[in-house]
């Protein structure tokens, strides 16, 4: 982890949040089963979650689109440009959608980056199993692409699941020859759905949000086990060669820390800009806890890495 892309980073503050976000985590996340009888009850008690701890600015609109092939929801700040298009895919175990913790994730990097975002709403598992889910993400690349949107002035954007579709979309572009975003942004993905990594073992007991029992059950639901080295699935599995510049953030009480830092290194021997940031004590897409300090600074070098490599100038909040 000595190589120049890697930073480990350690930021102590807020460590009583962080202890409390932790026991909250273990008693709620931590515990959730996924079998198919229980998937619906699940889903009206995470949108019910969702609400009450989501949700974006209101001078933020929010309009729905749509169309066929493209199902997703417009966040624009008023002072958003056109031409600058963050599109965003959500996590949520390939199973759920959380779009007001969403919309308020993303909303401040719009603001700073006078941006709008496209949240895709892709069709969700078990009712719509692999492929249907980087089918729908890449078709709203294409749309974009299609509305006139340059593809240097799209940023690529996930979280979780989100982050694996995030790869599976970059590699469904290059293998049908069209342009490239300007750049990605992965926050704590999934990009190795045969789920080996060392810290499904090493990460155990800290992490408390997943386990490996539990992320199995939800890989059940998801795709068949003879897909699971489909690069579309398990994007480790591609070449990354001719992808744009990514930023990976991710915990280091995840048991997904492997993953992340197994893309970055694949990343970086095929000749991608890579920057892996791997922060001290955080759980599972931390940056979506507006209560911790870390999240703002996380969102920060979000904001500054996407405006190195766009012709976005971030604004102050």
């Amino acid at each position: 982890m000595n190589a120049p892309y890697v930073e480990i980073v350690d930021d102590p503050r807020g460590r009583l949040r962080r202890w409390l976000l932790f026991v909250t985590l273990r008693a709620t996340a931590r515990r959730m089963r996924v079998d198919e009888a229980n998937v619906a009850a699940l889903r009206e008690s995470q949108a019910r979650l969702d609400a009450r701890l989501g949700g974006a600015h209101a001078r933020v609109a929010s309009t729905p689109v749509r169309e066929p092939g493209v199902n997703a929801q417009w966040i624009a700040p008023p002072d958003a440009r056109e031409d600058r298009v963050l599109l965003y895919l959500h996590g949520g175990a390939f199973m759920f959608r959380y779009p007001h913790t969403h919309a308020a994730l993303i909303t401040p990097w719009c603001e700073a980056l006078h941006a709008r975002a496209l949240m895709v709403d892709y069709r969700l598992a078990p009712e719509h199993r692999f492929p249907a889910a980087p089918h729908d993400c890449h078709a709203a690349y294409r749309w974009l692409l299609g509305r006139g949107v340059a593809p240097r002035s799209i940023v690529l954007a996930g979280d979780s699941a989100g982050g694996n579709l995030v790869l599976a979309t970059l590699h469904a572009i290059r293998s049908a020859g069209e342009p490239m975003p300007a750049c990605a942004v992965l926050l704590s993905p999934v990009v190795d759905l045969t789920l080996s990594g060392a810290t499904f073992v090493t990460r155990a007991e800290r992490d408390p949000v997943f386990s490996l029992p539990q992320l199995i059950g939800i890989r059940n639901h998801y795709l068949a086990p003879e897909q699971l080295l489909d690069p579309r699935a398990s994007p480790l599995f591609a070449s990354f060669r001719g992808y744009p510049p990514l930023l990976i953030q991710v915990g280091t009480e995840e048991v997904l820390l492997d993953d992340a830092v197994r893309a970055a290194a694949r990343a970086h021997a095929e000749g991608v800009a890579v920057e892996l940031e791997i922060w001290r004590h955080m759980p599972h897409v931390f940056q979506a806890v507006r209560t911790l300090p870390q999240a703002a600074a996380a969102r920060e070098r979000i904001v500054a890495f996407i405006a190195r490599h766009t012709d976005a100038a971030p604004q102050r909040s």
